[in-house]
């Protein structure tokens, strides 16, 4: 069994988007119902936070520095820790309900990133592709949550999740032209044990997937078969990242919003975990301007 530790003892309402920065050394994530953005030294355990004005769903890293992100009101340059935000566009304007949720960037520098639709009364939520021109185009509709978004080494394959329907979705990805295709099931979970949620892929391509509610990391195939599963201390596992200077160190985000009873029986809910893996990651692509 794997030691899982804590790499920040904090207690995050909605800890999202680990994302490790192999030039800093440092790992960032976000608390998407706080509004903020961290940076996090393991080494040190400095832990930093910026605030904004709304939700932020998930960034990336850019090419040179600074960062793009997509909030609840669309997308934006941050050209540096705590500078302005930059407004792009929104895709989504008029969608009230809805917010930006998970995302990276492909091989490329597009950013790809796709919305929640809290109601869940039909399929309002979205995926979108900011180029590197800051057009934006839409991928995949018909989602409830647009989720556990990761490319394959060799950038052919883009999987995606759509956590309600408990479902991982893999595509055919044209990275030329940013194009996505030949959507079909990667790999159904049973209802009740825990639901796809955020993501990362290693270097010989099998799919490391957070179960919400289900206290566990499980990765999977490239032919969607679970391989292996890591039990978490906390309900709510919400994504993974690669990191460390091996990149074998997989950090997890967790939720911490949760019930008297279950923070008593998981009291580092909330928490950034971390754990020893065989097999490393593969760094995050950066946004291309």
């Amino acid at each position: 069994m794997r030691n899982v530790e804590v790499a920040l003892d904090i207690r995050a309402n909605l800890g999202e988007c680990p994302r490790w920065d192999e030039k800093s050394g440092l790992l960032y994530w976000i608390d998407i119902n706080a509004f903020k953005l961290h940076r996090l030294d393991p080494k040190t355990g400095i832990n930093e936070t910026l605030t904004f004005d709304e939700e932020i769903g998930c960034f990336s890293l850019r090419k040179e520095s600074g960062y793009v992100l997509a909030m609840r009101s669309g997308f934006y340059f941050l050209d540096d820790w705590n500078t302005e935000l930059r407004s792009i566009s929104d895709p989504e304007a008029g969608l009230d309900k809805n917010r930006f949720n998970d995302g990276r960037c492909d091989a490329e520098g597009r950013f790809i990133a796709g919305s929640y639709y809290p109601p869940k009364d039909h399929e309002g939520a979205s995926l979108w592709s900011l180029g590197t021109d800051l057009s934006v185009k839409k991928l995949v509709g018909n989602l409830l949550t647009s989720n556990g978004s990761a490319f394959s080494p060799d950038n052919k394959t883009f999987y995606l999740s759509d956590t309600p329907k408990h479902v991982i979705y893999r595509y055919d990805y044209d990275l030329s032209t940013g194009s996505i295709a030949n959507g079909r099931i990667f790999h159904e979970f049973p209802h009740g044990n825990g639901r796809p949620d955020g993501a990362a892929v290693d270097v010989e391509g099998f799919y490391w997937t957070a179960l919400y509610e289900g206290s566990r990391i499980a990765r999977l195939s490239p032919e969607g078969e679970i391989v292996e599963e890591i039990t978490v201390p906390a309900t709510c596992p919400t994504m993974v990242a690669f990191g460390g200077d091996d990149m074998k160190t997989l950090f997890i985000t967790t939720v911490g919003n949760r019930s008297e009873e279950e923070l008593e029986k998981y009291p580092h809910s909330g928490a950034v975990f971390k754990v020893e893996v065989d097999v490393p990651g593969l760094p995050e692509h950066r946004f291309a301007l």
